[in-house]
């Protein structure tokens, strides 16, 4: 009994000594998704399992600078914002990712998760906004959709597909029908950067009246491809 209570005691202290490989933490505006606009705070892991075509973070992919969530957490509070993202790279690459949700969780903030959907979302804490992103075959990772992650979203979770071309676009649509997206959560369709027209694709998504809400990078209207944005 005794040892039962000390491993309960010590619990807390170990998940506080846990560590993330870091890219970056940075204050800005969240320019997709339902936050959308909102002062929030980036949290970006180091590391990604996938090398999509389109990748605009592929400096996270390596590098980066081990920090224990308590250091984590310490900095995210200092910019007293109340949303918080924690993106990548993939961010669920990283195991300890999962206890650093729980306790944003935790500190009251709303949370988001940006993944790319092909690693597994069941263990995500339920509080979190989780924003999927499936990959077209333009990305070159589509065979890596996890659609068994499906079933773990619900009414506040989110799918984005980012759009390259009139196949992608296509692909996207058929997609979209043959699993009901829709029904499950609010499926968000986003033009590749400096890829595609975008008013191209919202013309595609008014003639077809798809149940879809069009998007555009906020952050890259504002301030381009800066890293940290």
């Amino acid at each position: 009994m005794a040892a039962a209570v000390s491993a309960a005691a010590d619990a807390p202290a170990a998940a506080s000594l846990q560590r993330l490989r870091i890219t970056e933490i940075f204050h800005s505006l969240q320019g997709e998704a339902d936050a959308v606009g909102w002062p929030s705070v980036f949290v970006r892991l180091t590391g990604c399992p996938l090398r999509c075509a389109w990748c605009d973070t592929a400096y996270a992919f390596e590098g980066g600078d081990w920090r224990t969530l308590d250091a984590i957490l310490a900095e995210v509070a200092g910019h007293g914002a109340r949303h918080v993202c924690v993106t990548g790279g993939e961010p669920l690459a990283q195991k300890a990712c999962l206890t650093l949700l729980r306790r944003l969780c935790n500190g009251g903030y709303e949370v988001a998760l940006e993944t790319s959907g092909a690693l597994d979302v069941a263990a995500v804490d339920p509080r979190v906004r989780k924003v999927l992103d499936l990959k077209a075959p333009a990305s070159g990772e589509s065979a890596r959709n996890r659609w068994d992650n499906l079933a773990h979203l619900g009414p506040r979770d989110q799918i984005k597909i980012v759009i390259a071309d009139r196949a992608d676009y296509d692909w996207a649509v058929a997609v979209l029908r043959e699993h009901a997206l829709d029904r499950r959560c609010t499926v968000l369709f986003s033009p590749v950067y400096a890829a595609i027209e975008p008013r191209m694709l919202a013309e595609w998504i008014l003639t077809d009246r798809l149940p879809v809400r069009f998007q555009l990078q906020l952050h890259k209207l504002l301030w381009g491809e800066q890293p940290g944005r």
